[in-house]
């Protein structure tokens, strides 16, 4: 059985929000390329997988039916509802674009193609770098996301009698995620991020745990501006081990959005390759059928060496830290791996190990008893 599997294709690459925009769907080309010239694709343990477009029946067991609608009618450049209603302006976050329909059913497409390899045990994990649209509601688009395909495949592997472990290490919260399953027990939402008193969407607080049969089932660690590799390792390594071995989870679903990169334009925190792939390792080792998905990330170069970085884990590749000669001058750099840290005055770093500290103790007395922990 192959180990991994990569959801790809240039369609997904097309599109242009707004000239001006800081989501630039190239980054996925970047990627893929990137990860061609190592010969990713070449050998047993890795598949190219095409992906299929998500059809309206999967997209709304979250999404309204007149949400959808909404979509499809901007993306043709119809009138009829209005873009505010659904949280789209030209001169926003979620501006309305030819195509945009289309592109956002094939990433939820993607996620979902790579849901269904990881449910049939096809592959041990599946990558879809165009997924992680972490922040779109049930009505509206929200931070980017017009569709979210964490939810749509979330709700897929549930339909399917998995439960499912969500662990989101983007900048910002993941709060589309969370707010769907607020109350589902079926499901654990980690979110790991930037305060939401420094960032979008202004959520995730550790008093946030969810509801009902739910309480104890989300689970938030946010973190301060400038939080280095050391502090949010220490951190995740507190909260996010022993929550996902109590909960045991049938599919571990990952957003690898990497804006907490230290040149990220858009977000504060200082993490480097470094302090990423360290995560990502971590939660390959738990060696539960793996679902990852993209997410956020501003710095072209950053992600596609990142996410090329986190490919290697799922299909067992140790890349060369050269960079092959193709991809040299489009990531304006020749090695993979970060060896600049960034530096962070003592007495912010003091103020980001204090937050960590408050934090992870905030969960832990807030959600640990509820999985039998200490």
């Amino acid at each position: 059985m192959p180990r991994a599997a990569f959801v790809y294709d240039d369609a997904m690459s097309q599109h242009v929000l707004r000239p001006d925009h800081p989501m630039r769907p190239i980054r996925l080309r970047h990627t893929y390329e990137l990860l061609d010239a190592y010969g990713a694709f070449d050998g047993t343990d890795s598949l190219l997988v095409a992906p299929a477009l998500a059809d309206e029946a999967s997209v709304g067991a979250f999404h309204s039916r007149d949400y959808i609608a909404a979509v499809r009618t901007f993306s043709l450049g119809l009138t009829g509802y209005q873009p505010q209603r659904f949280g789209f302006a030209q001169g926003g976050d979620n501006p309305t674009y030819p195509g945009m329909y289309e592109a956002a059913m094939l990433s939820a497409g993607a996620t979902l193609t790579a849901a269904r390899m990881v449910a049939d045990g096809e592959v041990a994990a599946a990558f879809n770098i165009s997924g992680g649209l972490h922040h779109a509601a049930a009505r509206h688009a929200s931070g980017f996301c017009v569709f979210n395909d964490p939810v749509v495949a979330i709700k897929y592997l549930l339909g399917r009698g998995r439960r499912v472990a969500y662990v989101d290490i983007d900048a910002h919260h993941g709060d589309g995620v969370q707010d769907a399953f607020y109350d589902d027990p079926r499901v654990l939402t980690i979110s790991v991020h930037e305060s939401g008193r420094y960032l979008f969407p202004g959520t995730g607080f550790a008093a946030e745990t969810g509801d009902g049969d739910g309480v104890g089932y989300a689970v938030n660690l946010p973190l301060y501006p400038y939080t280095d590799d050391e502090i949010y390792l220490d951190a995740f390594e507190a909260v996010i081990p022993p929550l996902l071995q109590a909960f045991a989870p049938d599919v571990l679903l990952t957003q690898l959005g990497i804006d907490s990169y230290h040149t990220d334009p858009l977000t504060h925190l200082q993490v480097t390759s470094r302090g990423f792939i360290a995560a990502v390792e971590r939660l390959a080792g738990f060696g539960y059928p793996w679902l990852a998905t993209g997410g956020g990330g501003y710095d072209l170069g950053a992600v596609a060496r990142c996410w090329t970085l986190a490919y290697g884990v799922m299909c067992g590749a140790e890349w060369p830290d050269r960079i092959p000669t193709a991809a040299v001058e489009r990531l304006g750099r020749t090695a993979l791996r970060d060896t600049e840290t960034p530096e962070i005055p003592a007495h912010i770093r003091a103020d980001a190990r204090a937050l960590a500290a408050e934090s992870v103790a905030a969960v832990k007395d807030a959600v640990f008893s509820v999985h039998g922990l200490a």
